[in-house]
C-alpha cells in the first residue's frame, strides 16, 4: 500500500508485519510513529528495537524471541528492526516458521531504506507492505494543501505544487517548510510570493530552473540563478556538470527510439519530464545538442587536467550556449 493509505488501514486493526521501505526518511519515521499511536502502550516496557545487521544465522532467534514475550498491561508488544535484509536461506530457517505462526500480540516493523539486497519481503505472505518511496508532485502538493488548511492556512494548489517543486518532494523537507509557514500565518492565504521568498529553494530545483531558460534562451535568468547558485554554496563545476547531465538528457530523448514510459525508466525521471525534455530538445536542434553536449564536456575534462580554471570553463560554456 502508499504510505498515504497506512492510517486508514490502522484504523481497520493491526497486522502481524509492517515492511515500510523507501527512499523517504519522513515517510518511514511518520509511518513508525502512525503504528506506534495506535497500538503501543506503555512503550518502555513494550517495545525493543533492534539493527539488522546484527541478525543473521542464529542471532535471529533473538527476534523471534523477543516478539513472543507477553506485552505488559496491553494488548500488543512490538519489535522494530531497522536495516534488514535477511538472505533467503535465514529467512526459511528462522522467519518462516514465525510467520506462520505469528503471535496474536506481537507486531514486526521493519524499517529499510531499500539499498541493499536480500529476501523479497514484500512479497511475503504475512507481511504488509508500505511504499515509503518518494511521492510524486501531486501527493506532496496535496498532503501540503490538507495540512495547511487543517492548521487553519489557506493557500490555493499552484502554491501547494510550489511548496512541492522547490524540495523535489522530499516529504522529510515538504513538512519542515510548511511547519514553517504554518508558524508564519499570514491575515490573508499565501501567495506565490510568500512562497519564494519563505520556502528554501534546493539547490538541484534552481540548477533544474538554470537548464529550463537554455530552451527559453533567457540569457538574462540563466545569469540570475547562476549567480544565486554560486553565492549559496554551488561551484562552476556543479554547474557544468548540470548543463552536461541535462544536454545528454536531451540528446538521448531526441534520438532514441523508446517511448516515453522507457526512457523514463532509463533516464529516471517522470513521464512529463521525459515529454518536457522533447519538447525542449526540439525547440534545440540535434545540431547544436550535440555540438554543446561535447563542448560542455570537453571544459569539464580541462577543468580536471588543470588547463583551464573553472570560471574560465563555465563563462565559456554560457557564451557557446547562448551565442556560440
Amino acid at each position: 500500500m502508499k504510505f498515504t493509505e497506512l492510517k486508514g488501514s490502522l484504523a481497520a486493526g493491526a497486522r502481524n508485519v509492517y515492511l515500510l521501505e523507501g527512499d523517504d526518511a519522513y515517510f518511514r519515521g511518520k509511518g513508525e510513529e502512525l503504528i506506534k499511536d495506535a497500538f503501543l502502550q506503555m512503550p518502555e516496557l513494550n517495545f525493543s528495537a533492534f539493527d539488522g545487521e546484527t541478525l543473521k544465522g542464529s542471532a535471529l532467534t533473538a527476534l523471534s524471541s523477543a516478539l513472543k514475550n507477553f506485552p505488559f498491561m496491553a494488548e500488543k508488544r512490538i519489535i522494530k528492526v531497522s536495516e534488514f535484509y535477511p538472505s533467503e536461506q535465514d529467512f526459511e530457517k528462522y522467519l518462516q516458521p514465525l510467520f506462520d505462526d505469528f503471535p496474536p500480540f506481537g507486531i514486526l516493523i521493519i524499517v529499510n531504506t531499500g539499498l541493499k539486497k536480500g529476501v523479497d519481503l514484500k512479497r511475503k505472505r504475512a507481511v504488509c507492505y508500505v511504499d515509503c518511496n518518494r511521492a510524486d508532485r501531486d501527493t506532496v502538493a496535496k498532503w501540503a494543501y490538507i495540512t495547511l488548511r487543517r492548521a487553519g492556512v489557506s493557500a490555493s494548489v499552484s502554491v501547494c505544487e510550489n511548496i512541492a517543486d522547490y524540495c523535489l518532494c522530499d516529504m522529510a523537507r515538504v513538512s519542515v517548510e510548511v511547519d514553517k509557514l504554518i508558524d508564519y500565518k499570514p491575515q490573508n492565504a499565501l501567495t506565490e510570493q510568500d512562497i519564494e521568498s519563505l520556502v528554501f529553494k534546493d539547490a538541484d530545483f534552481r540548477l533544474y530552473e538554470l537548464t529550463n531558460t537554455v530552451a527559453r534562451r533567457d540569457y538574462a535568468k540563466f545569469c540570475v540563478i547562476k549567480d544565486e547558485i554560486l553565492k549559496k554554496g554551488g561551484d562552476e563545476v556543479y554547474i557544468l556538470n548540470g548543463l552536461f547531465n541535462y544536454f545528454k538528457n536531451l540528446l538521448t530523448v531526441l534520438t532514441s527510439r523508446y517511448d516515453a514510459a522507457r526512457l523514463s525508466s532509463i533516464l529516471k525521471m517522470k513521464e512529463y519530464g521525459v515529454k518536457k525534455s522533447a519538447e525542449q530538445a526540439e525547440a534545440i536542434g540535434r545540431k547544436k545538442l550535440e555540438y554543446l553536449t561535447e563542448y560542455v564536456y570537453l571544459r569539464i575534462a580541462e577543468i580536471k587536467s588543470g588547463k583551464i580554471l573553472p570560471a574560465a570553463a563555465l563563462i565559456n560554456a554560457q557564451n557557446a550556449i547562448f551565442f556560440g
